[in-house]
């Protein structure tokens, strides 16, 4: 059974291009500053089921593209690779949000997965600074090699707050990328709104990113605060 904490009807955000319900599964292990779902961190957040999406979903058919499995972390719940399936069964597109926190468990989904939007959270020896978490890093880097050779439809973004991430953090993480052969690279600005507020309400701007950076990829984006 998923813990869900809520469901988006229909987003055209959470998956470029689509026209997407979103599912946010409750439960998370690493507990970010920027978080704009802190309170989905928790389990206990969870006020719905997969009964609830599927109920949903079948009303849905034909009219949306696909679901996508968001959080929180997706991935914290086992289920999240069963309903993946079934929602691939009834005809709907997957995608998914991953902090790249379970490498394993993204390896057993990734069959049933469309779309994949990776968080990049800082350079790989230097994730603890931000998540909290010894070894994360390990982690996430483990689950981006898993989505690049699942050849997967891959958007990695980094969430820059300029208290947790230099510019030279921000270079090595555009050109550690790139060398992997990530394609797709978003910088978002950090939104102090919506967060617990233990972080300066500051900001960083497009012209802050070199436009060296931004060539690297083949689809950059600066999304705004």
């Amino acid at each position: 059974m998923l813990r869900i904490a809520g469901i988006t009807p229909f987003s055209t955000v959470d998956w470029p291009g689509k026209l997407a319900c979103v599912a946010f599964l409750a439960g998370c292990p690493w507990a970010c500053p920027y978080c704009q779902n802190y309170e989905l961190q928790s389990a206990r957040s969870a006020s719905y089921t997969d009964a609830d999406l599927f109920a949903f979903l079948e009303q849905r058919k034909g009219l949306l593209d696909g679901v996508v499995l968001s959080g929180g972390e997706p991935l914290a719940q086992e289920g999240a690779v069963q309903a993946a399936r079934r929602a691939r069964e009834m005809g709907f597109l997957v995608g998914l949000h991953t902090c790249g926190a379970y490498p394993d468990r993204l390896r057993e989904v990734l069959p049933f997965v469309d779309w994949v939007g990776l968080d990049v959270k800082a350079p790989w020896d230097s994730y603890e600074r931000v998540c909290g978490v010894a070894g994360a890093g390990e982690l996430a880097l483990a689950s981006l090699e898993a989505a690049l050779e699942a050849g997967v439809e891959l958007e990695t973004r980094t969430t820059w707050h300029p208290d947790l991430l230099s510019a030279e953090d921000v270079s090595r993480i555009a050109r550690d990328l790139a060398a992997r052969g990530v394609r797709t690279w978003a910088v978002q600005a950090y939104r102090h709104e919506g967060t617990t507020g233990e972080l300066a309400q500051k900001t960083v701007y497009p012209s802050d990113v070199p436009a060296e950076l931004a060539a690297l990829f083949e689809h950059y984006e600066f999304r705004r605060a």
